[in-house]
């Protein structure tokens, strides 16, 4: 693939667009980036926020601690903090800086303001509108489809940006839909290194940093730790735990910063972590570790084009195959081992529910990793699962058409079934 092919251009701008920078879970965070635009618009901190969601936000928000609020979870402390402390202009990182005194007046503002959460059913499986009021003065924003992408914004009456939301698109983003296995390999192995290496150092940095304070902290239920405790430090195992250990400290309230894939830090993480471990073990070269990177970043992405940003399905299952692939790769593996690999993987995870973002999130990210690993064990092996074994239907990208199948379409009752299990608790 030539570097000025058009093709080369989209997987790198790809990787920019989806390799962003997030401090918390990104659901949380896209409230409070609303929240924070809407009073930015609005011009003073508003005495009433009235505010509709999406289900999968409900969903994704209900049992997460959003970061630098003192531990808070939910739709209304993410609120609160975007309104309190919050510049929309850092996005994703909208919070991310947050004085005690802040941290202070979050807890007052939520004692004293009028917030309300409504379920929103506009057929949109993303979706948030907020509307803020001070006295006769009011703003409305709402943002669809992925987490910053602000598509209204209305204040006292003017409307200041109206973007059509025609169905479950991804305005303004480069078009996924060309995306094929054969030609991610070719692009992650033959790539210039130098037209994405600042994308993927800035993911090695951060992801492997709260990996590293997952494991020495305290989060949620301590999965990184327990995995090391019990099964050991082998290679595998440690690819498994780290990868845990950063989202243990991501879902339970840790305030460092991680690089996202695919709208999400968990997936993010998952993609990364193990490969680096692997790297690590097999002693591989910065170029070659750079590319097992971009090899399983942009696998990871692939398959979530098909889901969609949030579903029933678990995402973590997506991650930990593109892991599989990347760890492949560096151990010598070629495009055939790579395939198989994530059809292995698939074949094994796939039918991982998502019931939102909490503690157990960690565990789901260890068996993902551990069947992309085992997905590429299989193969060197001589096995492997075959076409019409259940999901699995001859060509990779045809199983991945199968896989975005049943998670955005087949799954989309279950999501609606866990919605309403989780709101009633």
């Amino acid at each position: 693939m030539n570097k000025t092919d058009s093709k080369y251009q989209a997987y790198v701008a790809i990787l920019r667009e989806e390799l962003i920078t997030a401090m918390g879970c990104t659901e949380p965070i896209a409230l409070a980036y609303g929240a924070a635009k809407c009073r930015e618009v609005l011009g003073k901190i508003p005495d009433k926020a009235e505010v509709w969601a999406s289900g999968s936000i409900i969903k994704n928000v209900k049992s997460v601690i959003v970061p630098n609020t003192g531990g808070m979870k939910g739709i209304e402390a993410a609120v609160a903090a975007g309104i309190v402390a919050g510049d929309s202009a850092r996005e994703l990182e909208v919070i991310a800086s947050v004085s005690d005194a802040e941290k202070e007046q979050m807890c007052r503002y939520l004692e004293e303001a009028d917030i309300q959460v409504n379920y929103l059913d506009s057929g949109l499986t993303f979706d948030i509108v907020i509307t803020e009021r001070s006295g006769d003065d009011y703003c409305k924003v709402r943002i669809a489809n992925y987490h910053t992408n602000l598509v209204f914004i209305e204040h006292n009456g003017i409307k200041e940006l109206d973007i059509p939301v025609e169905g479950e698109t991804e305005e303004g983003l480069t078009d996924r839909s060309f995306m094929n296995m054969e030609d991610i390999w070719d692009f992650a192995v033959n790539c210039d290194v130098e037209d994405i290496r600042d994308i993927l150092n800035r993911q090695i940095v951060c992801n492997e940093a709260i990996s590293a304070e997952g494991l020495r902290g305290a989060y949620g239920a301590n999965i990184g730790s327990v995995m090391l405790d019990a099964y050991g430090k082998d290679v595998r195992n440690r690819a498994c735990a780290k990868a845990a250990a950063g989202s243990d400290a991501r879902m339970n309230g840790c305030e460092m910063p991680v690089v996202i894939n695919s709208g999400s830090g968990n997936q993010g993480i998952t993609c990364s972590v193990p490969v680096l471990e692997y790297a690590v073990e097999l002693g591989a070269d910065e170029e070659k570790k750079l590319r097992a990177l971009a090899l399983s970043n942009l696998v990871a992405i692939h398959q979530k084009t098909g889901i969609g940003r949030l579903s029933a399905f678990c995402g973590a299952v997506c991650a930990g195959a593109a892991a599989g692939a990347g760890i492949a790769y560096l151990k010598g593996g070629d495009y055939k081992a790579v395939i198989h690999t994530v059809v292995n993987a698939l074949a094994i995870v796939s039918g991982m529910v998502c019931d939102g973002a909490k503690a157990s999130c960690a565990a789901k990210i260890a068996f993902s990793v551990n069947a992309g690993i085992l997905g590429y064990e299989m193969y060197v092996r001589g096995q492997q699962f075959y076409g019409g074994d259940g999901l699995v239907t001859k060509g990779v990208d045809n199983t991945i058409k199968n896989i975005g199948r049943l998670g955005r379409d087949g799954m989309r009752m279950t999501n609606d079934e866990i919605i309403k299990i989780m709101i009633k608790q």
